[in-house]
């Protein structure tokens, strides 16, 4: 996930997911890839953006709310829920935002 995620025009969705986790790894990395390739494949999903330095911060984009509302309750992105709940974070935030307006530059 090193590219900017190249979403359409406003209004679209963006889901931030901000986090700071524990030592171990206990199958995250595998689980965090399993999930991006999971979610791109969702209805209304449109990209994803991560990044991690201390605190993590991963922003994925969606056309609606209920594309949003369909991933949080797809089934095995429950379980990863829960594991991150249980194993992988010692804190974490989820905000929603609707995106109104963007700007981009490229060189």
């Amino acid at each position: 996930m090193s590219e900017i995620a190249q979403t359409p025009e406003p209004p679209y969705y963006a889901v931030i997911f901000t986090s700071i986790r524990t030592e171990e790894d206990n199958g995250y990395a595998e689980m965090a890839t399993q999930m991006v390739n999971l979610a791109s494949n969702q209805p209304g999903f449109l990209g994803i953006e991560s990044a991690r330095e201390g605190v993590g911060i991963t922003v994925s984009y969606w056309t609606d709310l209920d594309s949003i509302n369909g991933w949080k309750q797809n089934s095995e992105h429950l379980i990863a829920q829960q594991k991150g709940k249980d194993q992988w974070y010692k804190q974490f935030k989820t905000r929603i935002c609707k995106v109104e307006r963007d700007n981009s530059f490229l060189k």
